[in-house]
């Protein structure tokens, strides 16, 4: 909106105004709505999971509100773009109302939730996009018929929100690593010179939760909740697909994956196959190093933080 206001000439100035706007209107929009929460009933597995009882649950609502808003100001807007975000919003909108439900949704239910929105994810970029996709590292391109590419896109939309939902479990994990994801993300689509309007998405997204980790930061104020993580994980599959390089999602959401995808594998094999490939293993991974390897919580924060980091320069250098 603001956008066809000033002109393209101050593309520089709306940025600049986005950020400040966002990180404030975040900040601003918890600590006014931060009471009007649910609060958490805690976690009887996990470790340290009394220390949750009592917060503020379901931050994600806000935080992607503010993000939507932002965009709306901010970006000029075409329907895929209104799409992805109307999605975004039916990601959170699912997860806040699981976070506030009186009993925690069952799996079928969630998961039905999360396959709509993957189909509805793969139609909708197959609608606006071609079913082509680059291997980063070997400058080629893969083509792939419509309904195996969109099958593909499905896996990875419900893989994302999964694993990135599973890694919410330790004050400011969750946050950071996809904080970090997404900038790694955003500098890549820098270098490629694509898609400059989802580019600007991607920063508004990384400053709005940093505007959360300001609060949920250890030992936090509030947690995400489903409501934050379902949708910055469906965020990051889009980000990955805009980017035309959806096999980076690897290796730049990789302490993601290892943190939360490792539970998804040791579930899902113990259910299907009857063993336990990871019995020594707690899952996630980061209850594994705060029991097992007895790491503090800014531990396991620093050290996943650092290790992503790491991983995403190394890629980001190989790919200049």
């Amino acid at each position: 909106m603001i956008y066809y206001l000033v002109g393209y000439d101050s593309l520089k100035i709306i940025t600049f105004l986005s950020v400040v706007f966002a990180f404030i209107l975040t900040c601003g929009a918890i600590t006014l709505g931060k009471n009007t929460l649910p609060r958490d009933a805690g976690r009887a597995f996990a470790i340290n999971g009394a220390k949750s009882v009592g917060k503020p649950r379901g931050a994600g609502i806000i935080f992607i509100l503010t993000f939507t808003l932002s965009c709306v100001l901010f970006i000029p807007l075409n329907s895929e773009l209104m799409i992805y975000f109307i999605l975004t919003l039916a990601a959170m909108l699912s997860g806040y109302l699981d976070d506030s439900s009186s009993s925690p949704w069952g799996e079928l239910k969630k998961g039905l939730i999360d396959l709509a929105i993957a189909i509805m994810s793969a139609v909708t970029y197959l609608q606006y996009n071609p079913n082509t996709f680059e291997l980063a590292f070997f400058d080629i391109t893969v083509t792939l018929h419509p309904v195996i590419y969109g099958i593909l896109i499905v896996i990875l939309v419900w893989a994302s929100i999964n694993v990135t939902n599973c890694s919410d479990g330790v004050d400011g994990l969750c946050g950071t690593l996809s904080a970090v994801t997404l900038m790694a993300a955003f500098a890549l689509f820098k270098m490629f010179g694509i898609e400059p309007f989802f580019r600007h998405a991607i920063l508004l997204m990384v400053v709005c939760i940093l505007g959360y980790l300001w609060f949920n930061a250890s030992p936090s104020k509030l947690l995400m909740g489903d409501a934050g993580s379902r949708a910055i994980g469906l965020f990051i599959a889009f980000t990955f697909l805009k980017l035309h390089h959806p096999l980076l999602y690897i290796p730049l959401a990789f302490m993601l994956i290892m943190d939360g995808g490792l539970g998804l594998f040791k579930v899902s094999f113990m259910r299907v196959f009857k063993i336990n490939p990871l019995k020594n293993v707690r899952t996630p991974i980061h209850d594994h190093m705060r029991k097992n390897k007895e790491w503090s919580d800014s531990q396991v924060v620093f050290r996943f933080m650092i290790i992503q980091v790491v991983i995403c320069m190394a890629v980001i250098f190989a790919l200049v």
